[in-house]
């Protein structure tokens, strides 16, 4: 399980290094190749392990090539989909059209989401949690199926 918030640095060649305690499982998991994409409803990159990638690609391939809104959503994720490998020292280099679609330089969030890691400008991270925090609803948790028996 990927989770965690993690603030990491983008070095000067555009690499950011993977959290240690995640470094041994992603190699043993998909021999440290990630696929990583943009996010089409953020400001923010998706970073998957190669298995969980090929999930999203069948799910991809499945739609339509003749739907409009599902032949834009083949173009987007897999046009942007880039293979980032994870070199002896954990770090992974994430191309130049990606980092500047979620405006990375040099401060970045690596946000662990179960499946996949977002990549996120720091400050468009804190930004971000700030809203969802505010957007959370008080009440009416039962408005929602799956969140009706949620409890921490």
């Amino acid at each position: 399980m990927l989770r965690g918030a993690h603030a990491i640095s983008l070095d000067s060649k555009g690499r950011l290094a993977i959290p240690t305690r995640f470094r041994d499982a992603l190699r043993e998991e998909c021999d440290g190749l990630l696929i990583c994409t943009i996010d089409i409803s953020n400001p923010c990159l998706l970073l998957y392990p190669l298995a969980e990638w090929e999930l999203i690609e069948k799910k991809l391939q499945a739609l339509s090539s003749t739907n409009p809104v599902e032949r834009r959503l083949q173009r987007v994720l897999l046009g942007h989909a880039a293979e980032c490998e994870l070199d002896a020292q954990g770090r992974c280099l994430i191309p130049g059209p990606l980092r500047q679609h979620a405006g990375l330089e040099k401060k970045i969030m690596l946000v662990g989401q179960l499946n996949k890691f977002e990549l996120w400008d720091d400050t468009r991270w804190q930004q971000q949690i700030s809203d969802d925090l505010l957007a959370l609803p008080r009440e009416g948790w039962e408005s929602s199926e799956r969140l009706r028996d949620f409890a921490l």
